[in-house]
């Protein structure tokens, strides 16, 4: 009899709504390796008490060896040698470069907002698709929901579809979360 393994993926992306579990799955993927980079996306609002509450969950919930940076710039962490990176997550990532291009004015994205914008994705997905560490990235998936009432809106919700499509391209494990429980999308 011929015993088969199961290679672990070295990408895995995890899509879900609000609350749908993913961040929680991400961390319980990355649960046994003892030396994982939380790389979290999100910044700080300063006043916000409802965002402080939902940071401190998170930091809660993380094993306490684990290491955490706080940054947007992923290029750099991915092409390092290094234990497992959990990047938590690509929307706030995607805002973030789409707040540096002006992208959430009309006159500044068609002045060459948009261009910069693709620049910076196909940046992080070239740099995700050559990094040598088992990476576990969570981002939104807001393709199902209500179409955004305003234009920023709906340009934020089709390059976050965008940029998942993108990531997917790249990873060997696609997960969608709902509810917290998780459907394997594509694993190759």
């Amino acid at each position: 009899m011929r015993l088969l393994l199961r290679r672990r993926p070295l990408r895995t992306l995890l899509l879900g709504g609000a609350r749908s579990g993913k961040s929680s799955l991400a961390e319980r993927l990355l649960a046994q390796d003892p030396e994982v980079t939380y790389v979290a996306t999100a910044g700080r609002r300063e006043g916000d008490t409802e965002w402080a509450e939902r940071i401190a969950l998170h930091r809660g919930r993380r094993p306490g060896h684990w290491r955490t940076v706080e940054t947007c710039d992923l290029a750099p962490l991915l092409a390092e040698r290094g234990g497992p990176l959990l990047v938590d997550c690509l929307a706030l990532w995607l805002t973030d470069a789409m707040d540096r291009v002006g992208a959430w004015e009309e006159e500044r994205w068609y002045g060459g907002g948009e261009e910069e914008l693709r620049a910076r994705t196909a940046e992080l997905v070239a740099a995700l698709a050559a990094s040598p560490r088992r990476l576990v990235a969570v981002s939104n998936e807001v393709g199902s929901g209500v179409v955004p009432a305003t234009a920023s809106g709906r340009r934020f919700r089709d390059e976050l579809g965008r940029l998942n499509a993108a990531v997917a391209e790249v990873c060997d494990d696609v997960r969608l979360v709902v509810a917290g429980r998780a459907l394997r999308l594509s694993e190759r």
